[in-house]
């Protein structure tokens, strides 16, 4: 069977070990099994992480309240993280 895809080099760095050790616990028969298994779990994380946020979408435009204007938004945020600072500069005192 013709090979599908072409062979490429990844600097894995210090993720290096943590592949190496999965190979060698026989969870896995190559560094490139495990690459394999990395980037279908990254297409799941994704693809979960893109449903919640559809989902969170959905939910917002079907909110019957009526919208906050941005510049409310934006002027309770300013409050809000000005609160925070003034509280952590206390802290520190």
């Amino acid at each position: 069977m013709p090979r599908t895809s072409r062979p490429i080099t990844v600097t894995l760095g210090d993720l290096q070990e943590r592949v190496a050790a999965r190979v060698r616990s026989g969870s896995y028969a190559s560094a490139s099994e495990v690459m394999r298994a990395a980037v279908r779990a990254l297409d799941r994380e994704e693809a979960a992480l893109g449903d919640w946020l559809r989902r969170r979408v959905d939910e917002a435009f079907a909110d019957p309240r009526p919208p906050i204007p941005a510049r409310t938004v934006f002027k309770r945020l300013r409050r809000h993280h000005a609160r925070r600072a003034k509280a952590a500069r206390n802290e520190k005192v």
